[in-house]
């Protein structure tokens, strides 16, 4: 049977024209004005194109919750939300809370570059690779269904970099980041693990 996982990564947590800061899982920002539009847009487009989600999955922290709530409202039947604590937030050390420019002087655009290119993460940040690893894993082999899941940039490349497969297959994207209020999905088939969209806002 089929499994068909929808990533969602959640909502501005910085209003427009205000300099964001690299966040992570020591700073539990809501969402502003805008990131809450970009969820129930993501709720009204998954609805509007037949979307039942059977499972709906998050991270722990607040900006994710109110994603995910927010599209969930869009969904006839919507299913028990369940966090998960693989999907928490990377700790990005002595760079948390810290605007893009002080981070780049820290660490260089090598870095970022590594990391958003292939997940290597910067000196002084907390990421746990293997655990991240191992929970997509185990939910690629978590049965049959339509899942919704909300988490954050940092902890959903991850997805891509759990099967070989889907490595080959991200090596065209230009990134693996997600940007706020986008998504990618994956699917797995009698031919294995496909991605499909990776970084769409409706």
């Amino acid at each position: 049977m089929a499994l068909r996982v929808t990533i969602v990564r959640h909502g501005d947590t910085f209003e427009p024209g205000v300099a964001p800061r690299r966040i992570g899982s020591r700073t539990d920002l809501p969402l502003v004005a805008s990131g809450r539009a970009q969820a129930q847009a993501l709720g009204a487009a998954f609805a509007a194109g037949g979307q039942r989600f059977d499972r709906a999955l998050t991270a722990p922290l607040a900006r994710s919750r109110e994603t995910l709530a927010l599209i969930l409202a869009a969904q006839a039947a919507p299913p028990p939300v369940e966090t998960a604590d693989w999907l928490t937030e990377i700790d990005h050390g002595p760079d948390e809370d810290m605007p893009e420019s002080a981070v780049l002087a820290r660490i260089g655009a090598a870095a970022i570059e590594a990391w958003d290119h292939a997940a290597h993460a910067p000196d002084g940040w907390s990421v746990d690779p293997a655990q991240r690893v191992d929970g997509w894993k185990a939910l690629w082999a978590s049965g049959s269904g339509n899942i919704l899941l909300v988490t954050s940039n940092g902890a959903a490349r991850f997805a891509l970099l759990s099967d070989a497969g889907l490595h080959e297959q991200a090596a065209s994207l230009p990134t693996l980041k997600l940007r706020t209020g986008a998504f990618g999905t994956i699917v797995r088939d009698a031919g294995g693990l496909r991605l499909g969209d990776w970084n769409r806002r409706p």
